[in-house]
């Protein structure tokens, strides 16, 4: 079924573009024909595998640039930068007419992204920005509103709290140290919360969005403070592996604790409809559809928004049992 959909969508873009095909994610460079063979060529660099959602934007962009009729040479960076910087600097040696990537911090990026528009290679940012002073290093940015993210789940939290008399203790699991969404969903989440001074943050400290770092900052956290009342994890994977250390040590998710996180993957919707979690702020991976759109539209020159924005919503219980049933991440 896929091969047979892989070919169908080949032969049709074969005969969209006039263009001769190359095999999905071949790592040659093509000999620099890709300028005039009517095939756009993009690389692209991907902070890593570290969660379900990055598994399922990797998904989408793959199948999104097969659809496209856009070779696509993807690279993994493993959550380093200096694997990611390299990889661009590859992709400007190679020659290919759009570089996007997922930056894994915000700082550090203004020499190599210099050194791709001095190649006239458009890039594309996608899901995390950078936060370079000149913007013309780049043509867009396409993601979320982080900030927005952890203002929702601040602001729910805000309005579920606004009989309590005494202290809320919560306890924060942060994304890695400098990525865009870890200091911007902090900052919302921050600012939603100062609505209501009883909130208070009594801890905070990085479980890099994966799973394991979830459960191992979370018992952390369940050893040096009594009295936790609620959890704000920065993506769905942390909070589940805090689920595991919250069971381990006598308490019930949802109850003894409310566990608010970002993202809605299907591992997190379930553990929403479960009860087990309180509240998610989406935060959609399937960026890929949009992203070929744009790769067309730069690399025809066409002027794009600054800033496109990914369409999202939020979950409760209720809303988490409706949707779950047609996920498809």
């Amino acid at each position: 079924m896929h091969s047979a959909s892989w070919r169908a969508a080949t032969v049709l873009a074969s005969v969209l573009l006039v263009g001769t095909m190359a095999a999905c994610g071949n790592s040659d460079t093509g000999g620099g024909g890709t300028k005039d063979d009517g095939k756009i060529t993009m690389g692209f660099s991907q902070v890593g595998a570290e969660s379900g959602w990055r598994t399922a934007n990797t998904t989408s962009i793959k199948e999104s640039a097969t659809a496209a009729g856009i070779e696509l040479k993807f690279d993994d960076a493993q959550q380093k930068q200096e694997n990611q910087i390299k990889a661009i600097r590859n992709y400007i040696q190679q020659k290919v007419d759009v570089i996007a990537f997922s930056p894994v911090v915000e700082s550090g990026w203004d020499t190599v992204l210099k050194e791709a528009k001095d190649a006239g290679i458009p890039v594309i940012l996608t899901d995390r920005s950078v936060d370079s002073a000149d913007k013309t290093l780049y043509k867009t940015f396409l993601g979320s509103d982080f900030v927005k993210e952890g203002k929702l789940a601040g602001e729910w939290l805000v309005e579920q709290k606004k009989t309590a008399t005494g202290p809320v203790n919560i306890v924060e699991l942060q994304g890695n140290t400098g990525a865009a969404p870890a200091n911007d969903r902090k900052k919302g989440f921050g600012e939603a919360i100062a609505a209501n001074p009883n909130l208070k943050i009594i801890a905070s400290q990085p479980g890099d969005f994966t799973r394991a770092g979830g459960k191992q900052v979370m018992e952390q956290f369940l050893k040096a403070n009594k009295q936790i009342d609620v959890l704000f994890a920065h993506n769905d994977d942390m909070g589940l592996g805090a689920l595991e250390a919250i069971t381990a040590a006598g308490k019930v998710p949802g109850k003894d604790i409310t566990i608010i996180t970002v993202d809605a993957v299907k591992d997190g919707m379930q553990a929403l409809a479960d009860g087990k979690f309180n509240f998610i702020a989406e935060c959609s991976p399937l960026l890929g559809p949009q992203l070929m759109d744009l790769a067309k539209k730069v690399h025809a020159g066409e002027t794009v928004p600054a800033r496109i924005e990914t369409e999202e919503t939020t979950f409760t219980q209720e809303q988490a049992k409706e949707a779950l049933p047609n996920r498809k991440y």
